[in-house]
């Protein structure tokens, strides 16, 4: 049992599942909690498969959103995923152009939840020079 995530090497796949209503965003196996708690400030909601081998964790648009509102939500879910550094996949027929520069506004003006990047998301950069230098 894979996933798309595992399957083309992104952190997030955003996608409708065949002959279904269900719009998933798979992240791949063992996926830090920092992109899973993203997913959920994002209102997405987590599902959890236990196996004899890996546990699988992906996140659902709520299904109880009519379709045009959860192309909405996957879409508006894009903007922050992106900040905080990202690899992100959506097929065309479920981005909506309008709600991702709502999104985008959302977060310039800071109404956005996650606004902010959490803690950890990125790796602090090593800046150069004489961190490791002998003093004489």
């Amino acid at each position: 049992m894979g996933n798309r995530a595992d399957d083309y090497g992104s952190d997030v796949e955003i996608y409708r599942k065949p002959l279904t209503d269900t719009v998933y965003a798979e992240t791949p196996t063992g996926a830090p909690e920092q992109l899973l708690a993203l997913l959920d400030a994002l209102g997405l909601e987590r599902r959890t498969t236990v196996t004899a081998g890996p546990v699988y964790v992906w996140h659902e648009v709520p299904g109880h959103l009519s379709e045009d509102e959860q192309e909405k939500a996957a879409t508006r879910a894009l903007p922050s995923l992106l900040l905080a550094g990202y690899v992100v996949n959506i097929p065309d027929d479920l981005f909506d152009p309008t709600a991702y520069q709502e999104a985008v506004a959302d977060i310039r003006n800071h109404r956005h939840p996650t606004a902010t990047p959490p803690a950890g998301a990125r790796p602090a950069s090593k800046a150069p020079g004489r961190a490791n230098s002998a003093r004489r």
